[in-house]
C-alpha cells in the first residue's frame, strides 16, 4: 500500500515525457491511498494511466500508455500478459514512448483491471489472491524496468 499526497507528487511519479497527458479523473480526491496499484483511462479513451511501486520500492512509478487499436478485432490476442488470466475484457496493446524514436507496448486488458479480474477469480474459486496480485505486481514492474529502462526508487 502506499499513499499519494498531492497532484505534483502522482505528476512525478510519470517520466517528465508524460507528464503532460496526465489528467486526474474528474472528482478525485487526494490524498489517494492506494492498496496495490491505480489506473484509469483518460476521458477520451485515448490513453491509460498506471501508477505502481515495484515490488521493494518505496517510490511510486507512473506509465501513461496510448491505446493503439488496429486492425482485425478478432485476430487480438485473448490472454493478458499481466494477468495471465482468461477474460471477457478486451485485450489489446498498449504502447508508450521510450523516446522520440522508440515506442514499446505490452497486450494487456486495455483498462488494466487486472487486479480485480485476478481477485474474481480467486473469489470464485476459494484462493487467496495475493501471490497472483504479487505475480501481476513483478510483471509490471519488469515491464517498466526492461521496456522503458525505468529502475525502482529511480528519479524518471
Amino acid at each position: 500500500m502506499f499513499r499519494i499526497e498531492s497532484e505534483k507528487e502522482l505528476q512525478k511519479a510519470f517520466r517528465s515525457r508524460d507528464r503532460k497527458y496526465v489528467e486526474l479523473p474528474r472528482g478525485t480526491q487526494l490524498p489517494l491511498f492506494i492498496r496495490d496499484y491505480l489506473s484509469w483511462v483518460d476521458p477520451y479513451g485515448v490513453r491509460v494511466f498506471l501508477v505502481f511501486t515495484a515490488p521493494g520500492s518505496k517510490t511510486p512509478t507512473g506509465i501513461a500508455f496510448r491505446r493503439d487499436q488496429q486492425g482485425d478485432p478478432t485476430l487480438a490476442p485473448k490472454l493478458c500478459d499481466w494477468c495471465m488470466s482468461p477474460t471477457e475484457a478486451e485485450v489489446g496493446l498498449l504502447t508508450t514512448d521510450v523516446d522520440s524514436k522508440r515506442r514499446v507496448g505490452v497486450n494487456v486488458c486495455l483498462d488494466l483491471r487486472c487486479g480485480e479480474r485476478l481477485e474474481a477469480l480467486a473469489d470464485r474459486s476459494g484462493r487467496s489472491a495475493l501471490d497472483e496480485k504479487a505475480r501481476l505486481m513483478e510483471r509490471m514492474a519488469r515491464f517498466a524496468s526492461e521496456a522503458l529502462g525505468l529502475e525502482p526508487d529511480s528519479d524518471a
